[in-house]
């Protein structure tokens, strides 16, 4: 895993967009993973900015999103259809973007279904992901199979107690999502972590350095190939080996940068 330290959320997101633009460059029809909630919305502005001023192009892409809220609709206000629309797809032109349905009558086929989709499109080349304050992925919570699949997940109190900024109270968030399972996020080729505030850095920490545990989702990335993790100085805090992290990106050869 590489971990990438910048000063500040503002350097995150350029560093992230950076990398976005090198896979779409190399290859302009990339199967995308993409992620929701306050985290990504600055990259999501600054990949606008550049698809606008002819750095990039989405218009060979195929995208799809990590998870949804089960039992909202797509055209709900805090439903995540809804979120990259505002964010990104009403903004950009896109080949394909596909999104799990909240209000899947069938949600087991649903998921199955979602499943063949991405295998049917190439697999994921880029998967951009969060890490809640718990340590999970998606909305794997801990105590998540580290194999799972697209699934239907009963929401953590905390993940709804931090989710709550978004509703109007605590007892407007939906206690269920369906989301793309932690062994499906393991199947694509470049994983893409984003983490900003002293309130993600005991997951930071748990992530990179603890042990690899069902009790920390996101430590699974541990195993993976090409798992980039770019933070702020506020979510590195309590990680022990910034000074190699440091070292290892400021003397990456010049074909590794975005």
């Amino acid at each position: 895993m590489e971990v990438i330290i910048k000063p500040n959320p503002e350097e995150v997101s350029r560093e992230a967009a950076g990398l976005f633009r090198r896979q779409l460059r190399r290859k302009p029809d990339s199967v995308l993973g993409l992620a929701t909630g306050s985290t990504p919305v600055e990259l999501y502005r600054k990949l606008v900015a550049m698809v606008r001023c002819g750095e990039v192009s989405f218009a060979h892409a195929t995208c799809f999103n990590l998870d949804e809220y089960a039992g909202l609709p797509a055209d709900h206000p805090r439903s995540y259809a809804c979120f990259m629309r505002e964010h990104l797809f009403s903004h950009i032109r896109v080949a394909q973007w596909f999104i799990p349905d909240g209000l899947a009558k069938d949600v087991a086929t649903h998921c199955e279904e979602y499943e063949y989709r991405i295998r049917d499109c190439g697999g994921i080349d880029l998967q951009l992901l969060g890490i809640g304050s718990d340590g999970h992925i998606g909305f794997n919570e801990p105590g998540s199979s580290l194999a799972s699949r697209t699934r239907i997940k009963t929401l953590t109190a905390r993940t709804v107690a931090d989710n709550a900024r978004f509703f109007d109270s605590a007892e407007a968030v939906p206690r269920h999502v369906i989301t793309m399972g932690v062994g499906t996020i393991m199947e694509a080729r470049h994983c893409l972590v984003l983490a900003t505030g002293e309130s993600k850095a005991a997951a930071v920490a748990a992530m990179v350095e603890g042990p690899v545990t069902a009790s920390v989702p996101a430590s699974a990335l541990q195993m993976h190939p090409v798992c980039t993790l770019v933070v702020d100085e506020a979510a590195a805090k309590l990680l022990q080996r910034t000074e190699y992290y440091r070292w290892v990106y400021d003397n990456k050869p010049s074909w590794q940068r975005p």
